[in-house]
Parts: C-alpha cells; structure tokens; sequence
C-alpha cells in the first residue's frame, strides 16, 4: 500500500515537472518568428492535451486507490466491531443470567419472610389464646 502511494506521488512530480517545461517551452515558442512559432504553438497544445489526459487518468486512479484504501478501512473497522459486539453479546448474556438468578433468590426470600410471618402470628395468637383463656 505504501508502494502505491509512493508511486503516486512520483506520478504527480513527473506531471508537475512536464507541465512546468511545458510553460516554458510556451514562452520560449512565443519569442521566435512567426514561421517556426505557429508549428511550436500546434505542437505545445498537442502536448498540454497530453499532459491533462495524463493529469485527468491520474486522479481518477489516484481516487480509484483513495477509495480503495478507505474500503478497506471500512472493512476492518467493521470486522472490529463484529468482535466487540461478539463480546457485548457474551456479557449481556452472563448479566441476564445474573439478574435471572437474582430475582429467584428475590422471590424465594420473600416467600421464606412471609412464612415466618405467618408462623409467628400464629404462634402469638395461640399463645394470647391459652393466656387468656385460663
């Protein structure tokens, strides 16, 4: 991936360095005689043409490489999130066990208090019962 972006940019110095002789060569061809300067200026705007089909194929692969790239960004992100997810899953099933065994121990401590409840109520019941009754 480092070789791709490294050969891009080499790409982008080649084009910025023929486009500056390309400038110059323009200045140069506008000094001479009229003669030679027509045939120059033809060939200079064969050239330009070139170099911006040349500068036009080199962005869109630059941003074919770009997308590419941000692909598969995207793409381990994403495989990331599935492992972390895979890990919220586990724990939100250990908590619902959790919270599952919690309110069984809940509901059966309440059962227990109100049986001893019921049985000292009972008990003091009877024992004002026999108390009172003598």
């Amino acid at each position: 991936m480092e070789q791709k972006r490294q050969k891009f940019s080499e790409i982008k110095a080649g084009l910025d360095d023929a486009e500056s002789l390309i400038r110059k060569m323009d200045l140069e061809a506008r000094s001479l005689q009229p003669n030679v300067k027509a045939v120059l200026l033809a060939k200079l705007r064969e050239y330009k043409s070139d170099l911006n089909n040349l500068k036009s194929e080199h962005k869109r692969l630059a941003s074919a490489n770009s997308n590419q790239a941000a692909r598969d960004d995207l793409l381990e992100s994403g495989m990331a999130d599935a492992m972390s997810l895979h890990g919220v899953d586990d724990n939100i099933s250990k908590s619902k066990k959790i919270l599952t065994n919690m309110s069984r121990r809940m509901s059966r401590n309440k059962w227990i208090i109100s049986s001893i409840i019921v049985v000292l109520v009972v008990a003091i019941a009877l024992i004002l019962y026999f108390k009172l009754s003598k």
